[in-house]
């Protein structure tokens, strides 16, 4: 089943460098989105410069969706940017990947109703991640020096579908940042669970939920294909309380969270975070 339409999450946070290579990279897709939308947990203005900058050459529809910064809010600026998706399907992924040319044509490809796909991570070390942040060289390949696990690297259609067409019920492996799911879907589960503050845990948590709704996940490997820039690990502190969210939610398989994606605007007295 191909989606009628097709709107690309980017996830960032005061890292326009890599963001600027995100943004030449799906400019270099064999199939564009139909939109892109910029999910900003509070950057500074450099960002913003950097985007609109960009909205001037960019061939298709590049929105910016900002909140103020009051630490790692990720859940609560996808819900925002998400709500200004205009498309039936999402492809998500964060600000510090390089895409593979064939990267929204897999996701497209591969879609399947009642399901959301998990699609394949190449890692960049650190010297090859520095040099192209210097050059802004979105060229990559298996055959790329710097490549930590080159069998991610592969692509190859044919072998996608002999060997990698089960769905499953689980939450292995699930990474937000190369993640695909029909827009229904996470209006059905109510997106992504916002008492989930810092680093971890809220991309499989959410992924639960789809899962306790019968949505299967599909491994999209030989193909989805994105390149990872090296960069030091998020603070975990808020690790421990997040994992007990997750764990209640698979317990009692939860279906559906109360404070995420449906809920009434907040005004600036009640968060500012949505102030503009």
């Amino acid at each position: 089943m191909t989606p009628s339409s097709c709107s690309l999450i980017v996830s960032t946070y005061n890292w326009p460098e890599a963001l600027e290579l995100v943004l030449k990279s799906i400019m270099g897709q064999k199939m564009l989105p139909d939109e892109v939308v910029i999910a900003d947990d509070g950057s500074t203005p450099s960002t913003q410069e950097l985007i609109k900058k960009y909205q001037g050459i960019f061939p298709i529809p590049l929105k910016h969706v900002w909140h103020a910064d009051m630490g790692f809010t990720r859940t609560l600026i996808l819900n925002k940017a998400i709500r200004e998706v205009t498309s039936d399907y999402i492809v998500q992924i964060d600000g510090d990947i390089v895409l593979h040319p064939y990267f929204i044509s897999d996701h497209l490809n591969f879609a399947e109703a009642d399901c959301w796909t998990t699609g394949s991570r190449v890692l960049l070390d650190s010297k090859k991640s520095m040099e192209i942040l210097k050059t802004k060289n979105v060229t990559l390949s298996v055959f790329t020096k710097g490549i930590t696990n080159h069998f991610n690297a592969i692509r190859s259609p044919f072998l996608r579908k002999l060997l990698f067409s089960a769905k499953k019920l689980d939450i292995k492996k699930v990474r937000g940042c190369n993640m695909a799911y029909w827009k229904s879907d996470f209006e059905k589960v109510n997106g992504y669970n916002e008492d989930i503050i810092g680093w971890g845990r809220e991309d499989s948590e959410f992924a639960a939920r789809l899962i306790n709704n019968n949505i299967h996940k599909k491994n999209l490997k030989l193909g989805g294909i994105e390149f990872h820039i090296f960069h030091p690990e998020e603070s975990r502190e808020k690790l421990s309380v997040n994992d007990n969210i997750q764990e209640e939610t698979i317990v009692k398989k939860i279906k559906y969270c109360k404070n995420g994606y449906h809920q009434e605007p907040r005004t600036k007295n009640q968060d500012k975070s949505y102030e503009l």
